[in-house]
């Protein structure tokens, strides 16, 4: 709970001068992005490795990087493409000491292997099934946060991509979804 509320204190501060999520979330934050990121651990409780593509202001990744901490053999790959996001990342990694790697780069240029990809608010799951498609076919599941619109983005994915997928409503927003992701190809 304390590495918790460090990293809120950080990302409250870095927040008034850098917009890393909308100021009117911070109010509602242990419930908007805490526990929306934290229950993704109970969807993969074995899952030991992990790659949050366009980490941004650090959900889920931190979170998870946060609750997985005392797991030696944990590591949260936390990948986004600005540098200035990168940088908070890496501030909060290193003054709470946490199993992750921050990677300033883009997610599909920056596949490592691991257990489950993860990402939150990216891009529409057409777009974001291309990001995590070197995840997928080096055999990772998709845990993918998304909005009560999930189900008309994945209708729309399948013109692009072939996957298996489940719906999960999400505990911490009733509209919420979790897309669980497995296997991936191009469709023909």
């Amino acid at each position: 709970m304390g590495d918790l509320e460090r990293f809120i204190q950080r990302l409250t501060d870095a927040n008034a001068v850098m917009n890393l999520v909308g100021p009117d979330t911070i109010p509602d934050v242990w419930n908007r992005h805490i526990r929306d990121s934290a229950q993704l651990l109970q969807m993969a409780p074995e899952a030991q490795t992990w790659a949050d593509l366009g980490a941004g202001a650090g959900f889920p990744g931190i979170v998870l990087a946060i609750m997985l901490k005392k797991d030696p053999k944990s590591h949260v790959w936390l990948i986004d493409s600005l540098g200035k996001r990168c940088r908070f990342l890496r501030e909060v990694v290193d003054s709470l000491s946490l199993r992750a790697t921050v990677i300033n780069g883009r997610a599909e240029e920056n596949a490592v292997t691991v257990r489950v990809v993860t990402a939150r608010a990216v891009a529409p799951m057409e777009k974001l099934l291309g990001y995590a498609q070197p995840y997928l076919q080096r055999g990772a599941q998709g845990l993918f946060l998304k909005g009560e619109k999930a189900e008309v983005e994945l209708a729309e994915a399948r013109r692009v991509w072939q996957f298996q997928s489940d719906l999960s409503v999400s505990r911490s927003d009733p509209r919420g979804r979790i897309v669980s992701v497995r296997g991936i190809r191009r469709a023909r």
